[in-house]
């Protein structure tokens, strides 16, 4: 949690279209009234493979709560079916995917690598980013997290 960047004025996060598994579009507006850890990750990227399974551990330890993961495919159409075989791996997590990176380059500023993680509250409003792996497991990712479902 050392690279949190937190947001100096909260703004709404992007309405940027992503798709499920399934194929169905989703946008971020659907998750307003839950605390948001969007994840855009690809295969091809070591820091986000070492990254997800502590996100699968932080979707675990946050059932029931408040609180949506997230996990946002940024890889080709090319390789989203690998990219789906590697997060079905990673329970509880769901399959989400925006070939186009579009949702990446939506934020001001936009997602500068992968992975970037961003804390959207319950409101649909950005409080803070972190650029580059993480590990979602332990108790200082349970602290951001609650301070998230708080507003703060």
């Amino acid at each position: 949690m050392k690279s949190l960047t937190v947001e100096a004025a909260p703004a709404p996060a992007p309405d940027t279209p992503f798709v499920d598994a399934a194929g169905k579009t989703h946008t971020l507006a659907e998750f307003k009234g839950k605390a948001v850890v969007l994840n855009l990750w690809a295969t091809w990227c070591a820091p986000c493979v070492q990254e997800m399974p502590t996100l699968a551990k932080l979707a675990q330890a946050t059932a029931g709560q408040p609180v949506v993961i997230l996990p946002v495919s940024v890889d080709t159409d090319d390789d989203k079916a690998n990219a789906q075989k590697f997060i079905a791996r990673a329970a509880p997590l769901p399959f989400y995917s925006d070939t186009k990176f579009a949702l990446a380059y939506a934020f001001k500023p936009p997602a500068s690598g992968m992975p970037t993680t961003f804390l959207i509250d319950a409101s649909g409003n950005l409080r803070a980013r972190i650029s580059g792996g993480a590990d979602w497991s332990g108790p200082d990712a349970a602290k951001v997290v609650e301070a998230l479902e708080h507003g703060a």
